[in-house]
């Protein structure tokens, strides 16, 4: 079945739990380093310059659609945009990631950090017009950052492998940490709201950081504003929740409002399914790494993941996290054919 109607494609069916004709399967961080494409068309340009140009946000956007037949594209960008759009002094630094010269640490810092509007981010309006009208059929996945991840880059000033200022600042100073949280909602919340006027299909949350927390934490720092960007976006398009290392967390990130919880590898997703709670489906979640054994191996991998996925009332394939840049991008298209081919087939 092919349609012209992104919200009638095999991959928006799944996250609203109905029938498809096989399962549909995309890549966090398809469009990227692991194409000689990307790296071209790439190349000099600093990331946050990549981020505000329509032209070639849309040429990156579509180079994965192009080059594997994924069943989804996701808007090429970084979680970091929209706070650099809100007076926020940043850098994504290659190698090491966001690094934020002024971190937010006192009442009076959060000064800094100002709403945005749509005109502060045309650019990204712009870009998912242009690939809507050139993607067709094919399903366009917004996506920012979720308000606990952005505020630990943001109090951390970058990268962090423990998180220590951050749960400094949310155990000493709470007060502080959900007027963060709060406005950082409004943020995200906004920057979704402008891609989903402009016409993408479905959006992912990304609460890259959250595993770092238990339970416990997760419900009393993270849940309300996460929940407030999700309900925001309620009765507009499919929204994904996606976090690593959150196996404690799915029952939680299920209640957040999301239709559909990305689960990373360490989870299978027949074990997730219960967890996460009745009517929504599942994305992943095969290991990023595995892309690399002989393709032997990477097969049995992924008929193992499509097996598991039944469990779901609908499933997308992903990874269990982004696309690794070593990754042969020759093996990932063997794998969208490999996952067409054998869910037709069992569906048959």
């Amino acid at each position: 079945m092919t349609t012209t109607n992104p919200t009638e494609s095999a991959f928006v069916r799944a996250c609203r739990g109905e029938s498809v004709p096989h399962t549909p399967v995309w890549f966090m961080r398809q469009a990227g380093r692991s194409l000689p494409e990307y790296r071209k068309v790439r190349a000099g340009i600093p990331m946050l310059e990549s981020c505000r140009r329509p032209d070639l946000v849309a040429e990156i956007t579509l180079q994965p659609v192009r080059r594997h037949g994924v069943d989804a594209a996701i808007l090429f960008s970084d979680i970091v945009v929209p706070v650099a759009a809100a007076g926020v002094d940043l850098d994504i630094v290659p190698g090491t990631g966001p690094v934020v010269a002024d971190p937010i640490r006192t009442p009076e810092d959060l000064d800094r950090l100002r709403a945005i509007t749509a005109a502060d981010v045309s650019y990204v309006d712009e870009a998912v017009r242009l690939l809507v009208a050139e993607l067709g059929g094919t399903p366009l996945i917004g996506f920012a950052g979720a308000p606990f991840t952005l505020a630990s880059y943001l109090v951390e000033g970058g990268p962090s492998r423990t998180h220590a200022k951050t749960k400094t600042m949310m155990y000493g100073q709470p007060e502080l940490w959900h007027a963060l949280c709060a406005r950082l909602a409004e943020i995200t919340l906004e920057f979704l709201r402008v891609q989903v006027a402009a016409g993408v299909s479905a959006v992912q949350l990304f609460d890259s950081w959250a595993g770092a927390l238990s339970e416990a934490d997760y419900r009393r720092y993270v849940l309300p504003h996460s929940t407030y960007v999700l309900n925001g976006l309620a009765g507009t398009v499919p929204r994904i929740h996606f976090g690593v290392g959150t196996a404690q967390l799915l029952g939680a990130m299920g209640e957040a409002g999301a239709d559909v919880v990305g689960v990373d590898w360490r989870t299978p997703l027949d074990a997730a399914v219960p967890l996460i709670g009745p009517g929504r489906s599942v994305q992943g979640n095969l290991d990023p790494c595995a892309l690399f054994a002989p393709w032997p191996v990477v097969e049995a991998e992924v008929r193992r993941v499509l097996a598991e996925g039944r469990a779901a009332s609908g499933h997308i394939f992903n990874l269990g996290h982004g696309v690794l840049p070593e990754t042969d991008p020759d093996v990932l298209g063997r794998v969208v054919d490999l996952i067409h081919e054998a869910s037709a087939a069992s569906q048959a």
